[in-house]
């Protein structure tokens, strides 16, 4: 048995039985395997006899190491299958000295199952006739002949973290259509080949080469769908090239993701497919990306979009004797021709849930200094790096899996040239040798040649060449959440809620109204004479008291009112009785009749109102209609949808009335205090925090708002107390230590500021080596730090550093907030032109503080002079604040971000511009993706949209994969009214499998571009997730128009019935009510609807125009005419 090779893994592929077999002398051949992995023969079976039912057991194991470190590698297992073939043995003839061998046919193993993480497995693989082969004509009953063969590994070659991690990236090239005329099948023989580079292994590049395109002429179109075959030459059976279930399937040009897939396109593709010549390769080459490679995947993608592509054609000439049958390039550079380059944007792959792009691509000549300027690439494979691949150049070539185990001619020489090679010497008509600079330089070393002129190249443009590239991935770089569950969610939207009573119409309605009324009348009559004169009454009270109580009770019900309020409540029932009792609608012809209907009238309120008091005593008396309260989480998220829609008077009533049902509720003071700097109402501001200080001396978030608004308002000894206070409470509290370090620097105070920031740096990175001891611990892997360790070396002024001895930065920040906007304006313009260290895309990671308050709180400023009633939300100027959130990679936070994000959940706008420049210059800060978001916000609130666009792009270059700058730059292009642009980053938004920090108004303003766009499924099940996440009045009042606009009545019904509900005042869901019950056919509703869509002045007048409409059609809704 086979020993395992110390530091490597061996890998045991074992061929038992082969089926079906036959060979060309007879049926029962004397037959061998040999299998060949990575172009080196792993050995040779025993010679065995195949049985007269084709049968041979061969039991035939061979191995090779997979060792990382040196040899085979993971790519090498993803790039190359294990070649097995079948050999017939003839008998030796008289004069012949050696038994001769003929092939039967060749199979291909796959491997792919080791990178999946398993440890064995077994298949059946056809084994596939050579030319000639007598298994090309199969038996009558016979099955495909066929191999059967276990592979095994003592232990899986990744583990399951490695397996989630890394991915597996294929690359199949299909052809280049419409080449230039120049390209001839007859004369000098050609190698077409193409190449592009990815990185593999951590920061390794691999170069992907596919070799040995097919020159046809035009005439017919390539079938769809065609299998992909192995980039490998030299594969003895035909059907062997073909990769197993891997086809080609081509597609609709207008769904792939290249250049011309537009419809304009269409004509000239079809030609350039069908009549003019092409290059074939149909080639799939892999490469596996260990996890740091899929990293630099990502980031070398939203670092450059746009990756090249070669091409270059290469002649084939005839070797020199001894050499039959082979053809390789003459070592001469110039034989390098039509030198061109395709420009693949591969950015679509960090799309959410995009696996695979494909499309057609250009070739443009290479010129040195456009690859430059498009890809920040001076590096060409064929001209820097290809000059062993082309001076290898054979048919079969580099990728070969077939090579002789005894050393050849053709390998000594070869290794001559290798060795020429290692010993650095440049041969004349050598290609150049790659230069020393990285692929990544930005500028190419002096006497470095520069290509400007490619007229071979040219071609390819005058031409309209293009080749068809597919790039796919086994998993998504940013993954997506899956239909399923977003069903599943959506099935759950509508909440449960016992049905409301159902209004009818008639005559019994009527009276019973008014018996209703009658009730409450008594009550509230019966409940004054209690006030007035006390419970204490009896039978014995004689008719003088009596008749003075009555007369004092009289005066108190005319002089205050309620007796006229009386006759009003009562009006209401009275008027029904006359129209729905007696049917009268229209004047009275004389006095006589109107004075004989009043007395009839009368007779009958007097004999019901004596029905109504006998039923039951005013005491027993329940209202008949359900009282539906909302909750002080509803009316919350009400007075948020009012700040955004700028609806402040609206908003205050909201909180409002949240400090009347709950007053010792600290929070509701906070919120409305809150409220109050976002209105720049200061003084209020710092009433409603103080009231929640009172209510609790030791809330450290309400301390720290004190002395905020302590420092707004310059009363600076009341501040330090207030801080001070808070870090003593809390000695931990990150947020508390840094606002207590800001104050010292108002007060010029260095020292103490020093002190400050060190401690809440001491604090925060002690934090974050708590989670991460936390974290360890949960996974069973924990590395505890040796005792007495001292943990602030490594802490700096304002968060983790190598150096401790870095003196605070002291920012002088000038009175205003538009002041210090300016010069983070000016420190921006220059550090945004400067690359970062790492160049490591940044993700925002939020560290939540015990002291900050984890209620949604609106993050707006607004400056009054600017207010203005907005009755939608997509008219607001106003956004929610992208709060960070955890994603894939994670930049250190800092104690300034943790205090930003603190300010800008209470609105204290004016003081985060301080804290933002300390951020810009902070050492682990500086221009992150959270940086920017905040940046954009501020200058969103004044409407400078170019400047918010401008640090929004930033925020994507830095962090693509962060919801919350999609939703902010969905914004940005809704207030601009680009709708089309907000709807395309709405749409990624809510596909991230991470939402953003605030989804509410991203689908009401993707609803309502829905709505507009006539989308009305889609716009249905927006506002239902909306609905799901925090119901509102606007949420299902756009449920029920999207239900509406669909038909559906019944669901439109139930929807507006919900916004009703939790807003009765809202003049655009009484509109769509009176429209559904005219639809309906309900004329008492309709009419009820319609009065109060009136009464409350229904602003949208194409929406009035339609009920207009709507009523002519049915004839009935409007009581007026």
């Amino acid at each position: 048995m086979e020993q395992v090779p110390s530091g490597g893994k061996l890998v045991q592929i074992t061929v038992t039985d082969g089926y079906d077999l036959r060979g060309y002398k007879g049926d029962t051949p004397v037959t061998f395997v040999r299998a060949e992995f990575n172009q080196v023969t792993l050995g040779d079976s025993a010679k065995i006899t195949v049985s007269s039912e084709g049968t041979a057991k061969y039991n035939f194991t061979s191995s090779f190491e997979f060792n990382p470190e040196g040899g085979i590698t993971l790519n090498d297992i993803a790039h190359n299958p294990v070649f097995l073939t079948v050999t017939e043995v003839l008998q030796k003839e008289k004069k012949q000295k050696d038994e001769k061998n003929l092939t039967i046919g060749q199979a291909v193993v796959d491997l792919l199952p080791l990178l999946e993480g398993e440890s064995s497995f077994e298949m059946m693989v056809p084994l596939h006739p050579v030319q000639g082969s007598p298994l090309e004509t199969p038996r009558p009953g016979s099955k495909q002949c066929s191999l059967e063969v276990k592979v095994f590994v003592a232990e899986p070659l990744l583990t399951a973290a490695q397996v989630l991690g890394s991915n597996l990236l294929k690359v199949t090239l299909e052809g280049a259509y419409s080449v230039p005329e120049s390209f001839v099948p007859t004369g000098t023989q050609q190698n077409y080949m193409v190449g592009l580079q990815v990185p593999s292994l951590g920061e390794k590049d691999c170069p992907i080469f596919f070799k040995n395109g097919t020159l046809k002429l035009g005439g017919e179109r390539e079938p769809f769908p065609r299998p992909k075959k192995w980039p490998f030459a030299n594969i003895l059976a035909p059907g062997a090239n073909n990769i197993p279930d891997a086809y080609i399937v081509g597609g609709p040009y207008e769904e792939e993701e290249g250049e011309l897939n537009h419809p304009e396109d269409r004509e000239f593709r079809n030609q350039a497919e069908y009549t003019k010549k092409r290059i074939i390769w149909d080639l799939e080459s892999r490469c596996y990306l260990d996890p740091p490679a899929v990293v630099s995947f990502q980031k070398r993608i939203a670092d450059c979009w746009l990756w090249p592509v070669e091409i270059i054609r290469v002649p084939l000439v005839i070797a020199p004797k001894g050499k039959a049958g082979k053809t390789e390039k003459t070592d001469d550079e110039s034989q390098l021709s039509f030198h061109g380059v395709a420009y693949v944007n591969m950015l679509p792959l960090l799309y959410p849930g995009v696996k695979r792009i494909r499309g057609a691509f250009h070739i443009y000549p290479y010129l040195d200094s456009t690859v430059y300027e498009k890809t920040k690439l001076l590096f060409s494979l064929f001209r820097d790096t290809g000059h062993h691949l082309i001076q290898n150049n054979k048919i079969g070539g580099l990728n070969s899996p077939l090579t002789k185990p005894v050393a050849s001619k053709n390998l000594k020489e070869d290794k001559t040239v290798k060795e020429k090679d290692m010993d650095g010497k440049i041969k004349p008509g050598d290609v150049q040798a790659p230069s020393i600079k990285s692929q990544s330089s930005d500028t190419p070393l002096e006497g470095e040649p520069l290509l400007s002129h490619n007229a071979e190249g040219q071609q390819y443009f005058e031409a309209g060449t293009y080749i068809v590239l597919e790039i796919q991935l086994d998993k998504a770089l940013v993954p997506k959440r899956m239909p399923e569950e977003l069903a599943r969610r959506v099935r759950e939207m509508i909440p449960p809620r016992p049905p409301l009573t159902r209004w009818t119409g008639g005559a019994q309605k009527a009276v019973n109204d008014y018996h209703v009324q009658i009730k409450n009348i008594s009550k509230a009559i019966l409940d004054e004479y209690y006030r007035m004169f006390g419970k204490q009454v009896g039978n014995n009270i004689d008719s003088e008291t009596l008749e003075e109580q009555k007369c004092q009770l009289n005066y108190e019900f005319n002089s205050s009112g309620k007796y006229f309020a009386f006759k009003e409540q009562l009006k209401h029932a009275v008027v029904k009785i006359v129209r729905e009792k007696y049917l009268r609608t229209t004047s009275f012809e004389s006095q006589e009749e109107l004075q004989t209907f009043i007395s009839e009238l009368y007779v009958f309120l007097v004999d019901q109102m004596h029905v109504a008091l006998n039923e039951a005593m005013p005491d027993d008396v329940q209202s008949t209609a359900s009282t539906i309260h909302t909750s002080s989480e509803q009316l919350r998220l009400f007075a948020f949808e009012a700040e955004v829609n700028e609806n402040f008077e609206m908003a205050a009533v909201y909180y409002k009335e949240r400090l009347v049902r709950e007053p010792q509720n600290l929070d509701h003071w906070l919120d409305y205090g809150a409220f109050c700097l976002l209105t720049e109402d200061n003084i209020k501001a710092q009433e409603c925090f103080r009231k929640a200080l009172s209510l609790n001396e030791s809330h450290i978030q309400s301390l720290l708002l004190c002395g905020v608004l302590a420092v707004l308002l310059e009363n600076y000894e009341q501040a330090e107390i207030f801080f001070e206070d808070a870090t003593c409470l809390e000695p931990t509290n990150v947020v508390a230590w840094t606002l207590l370090g800001l104050y010292y620097e108002i007060q010029n105070n260095d020292i103490r500021m020093e002190m400050a920031f060190h401690e809440a740096a001491k604090q925060l990175q002690a934090r974050m080596l708590q989670a991460q001891v936390t974290k360890q611990k949960s996974i069973g892997n924990v590395e505890c730090p040796e005792e007495g360790g001292n943990i602030e070396s490594s802490i700096g002024p304002w968060g983790a550093t190598n150096d401790s001895s870095n003196p605070a930065i002291k920012v002088e920040a000038p009175a205003g907030a538009g002041a210090a906007l300016s010069i983070l304006d000016e420190f921006l313009e220059e550090s945004s032109q400067l690359p970062s260290e790492s160049g490591e895309p940044i993700l925002s990671t939020q560290f939540q503080d015990s002291s900050v308050d984890p209620k949604q709180s609106n993050l707006f400023f607004k400056e009054t002079s600017e207010k203005k009633e907005a009755p939608k939300c997509q008219d607001s100027s106003t956004f929610l604040q992208p709060v960070p959130y955890s994603g894939v990679s994670q930049t250190p936070t800092t104690i300034f971000m943790e205090t930003i994000r603190f300010l800008m959940k209470v609105n204290a706008v004016q003081y985060v511009h301080r804290v933002l420049a300390h951020e810009l210059l902070c050492p682990q800060g500086g221009p992150s993706c959270e940086y920017y978001l905040v940046l954009a916000q501020t200058h969103l609130l004044k409407k400078d949209f170019n400047k918010a666009e401008e640090y929004l792009q930033q925020a994507v270059r830095l962090d693509y994969l962060n919801p919350n700058v999609w939703g902010m730059k969905g914004h940005l292009y809704f207030l601009r009214g680009d709708h089309s642009k907000a709807k395309a980053c709405y749409e990624r938004t809510i596909s991230f499998v991470v939402d953003a920090s605030e989804m509410h108004f991203i689908f009401l303003r993707l609803g309502l571009i829905y709505l507009e766009e006539k989308e009305y499924e889609k716009a249905k099940k927006t506002y239902l997730q909306a609905c799901k996440k925090s119901p509102s009045c606007l949420t299902w009042l756009g449920v029920g128009i999207a239900c509406y606009r669909l038909e559906e009545l019944s669901e439109a019904e139930d929807a507006l019935s919900e916004a009703n509900v939790l807003n009765n005042y809202n003049a655009e869901v009484w509109a769509y009510l009176a429209l559904v019950c005219l639809k309906a056919g309900r004329q008492l509703e309709a009419e009820q609807a319609y009065k109060y869509t009136l009464k409350l002045k229904l602003k949208n007048e194409a929406l009035l125009a339609e009920i207009h409409t709507v009523q002519e059609m049915v004839g009935f809704g409007d009581p007026s005419f």
